[in-house]
């Protein structure tokens, strides 16, 4: 009982609060060095997926293959839970995996993690702050008010796998969006050379595979449904709503189009290489010109009073002798 109340004062927590932050900081310096080859791993990924999609189609012309499909997660606890509580249903379990897809997870094991986090991360964060909040401030704090402050809890855990996807997905999508400038130019070359779509998609994934690993996963997964879809228009489709970005669903509209009506493919890539060049260079002075105007509080607070005190600090050092 002592140890519990030991643990329960306020500067055992702080102290614990701040072994924790310490032992975060140096996993996060540390985490680089022990980090493997992120391409290789990714792409083996993506391998997996193409080999889903070739088992997947040759199931499709076999009688009975959807069973099976719908059996092989069959033993996960996270798939039995989502079946049980139709957790599909209350998340809108298709467009949580549109989301998933856009921050590179495509497996059904990330789905259902994903359904049943959204479910437990509001129930445990309002356990959590209710009896964080009856720990601490029992004799400060009203029940009504820590119950009130445990629906906040729930109301914010709910938001937060969200807003962890989101986060992931805006990261996934800057790293593509610096490096598809480079790979556009590189696919223009390829395909200029004399090489189909495919080929020119798969050199390109490898080489612009060292600046962005989620372009080059990307590139990857659409050559694989380029092979073992039957609609490949459908595989363009899927490339420009994984990644969702404008540069991208234009090129993705272009490539449509080669292949709906046969026209050349390399002077539609030029004309799009050159306007995402133009369109990179005028965000780059945008973010330019919005530099000044960022940079005002900080020399208001920092910098002038500096420059004060160099420059009246000896007229009032000679002020004060003179006195």
């Amino acid at each position: 009982m002592d140890l519990v109340q030991h643990y329960l004062q306020m500067e055992t927590a702080i102290t614990l609060l701040v072994a924790v932050a310490t032992f975060a900081t140096v996993l996060t310096i540390a985490m680089p060095y022990f980090e493997g080859d992120r391409l290789n791993s990714r792409i083996k990924g993506v391998v997996q997926e193409r080999e889903r999609l070739r088992q997947a189609q040759k199931a499709a012309l076999a009688a009975g293959a959807e069973g099976k499909l719908r059996d092989k997660s069959k033993g996960s606890l996270f798939r039995q839970l989502v079946d049980l509580l139709n957790l599909r249903k209350v998340f809108e379990a298709e467009s949580s995996r549109e989301f998933l897809r856009k921050a590179g997870l495509r497996s059904e094991s990330h789905l259902f993690t994903y359904l049943v986090m959204r479910m437990v991360t509001p129930i445990a964060l309002g356990i959590l702050v209710f009896s964080y909040s009856s720990a601490f401030y029992a004799d400060r704090v009203s029940t009504s008010m820590r119950l009130a402050m445990s629906m906040g809890g729930v109301i914010a855990g709910f938001y937060v796998p969200a807003l962890v996807l989101k986060n992931m997905i805006s990261k996934r999508q800057e790293s593509i969006r610096r490096a598809w400038s480079d790979a556009l130019d590189l696919l223009l070359i390829c395909v200029e050379s004399g090489m189909s779509i495919e080929p020119a998609m798969t050199r390109v994934a490898r080489e612009i595979g060292r600046q962005s690993v989620p372009l080059s996963e990307e590139m990857t997964l659409t050559v694989a449904e380029l092979s073992f879809l039957q609609d490949r228009r459908k595989a363009f489709e899927n490339l420009g709503k994984r990644v969702d970005i404008d540069t991208v669903r234009s090129v993705v509209t272009s490539l449509i189009q080669a292949e709906r009506y046969g026209t050349p493919l390399g002077t539609a890539l030029r004309v799009l290489a050159q306007e995402n060049r133009e369109a990179r260079m005028q965000h780059a002075e945008k973010k330019a010109a919005a530099l000044p105007p960022k940079l005002t509080v900080p020399m208001i607070l920092f910098f002038l009073p500096v420059i004060f005190v160099v420059i009246l600090g000896p007229s009032i050092i000679m002020v004060m002798g003179v006195k």
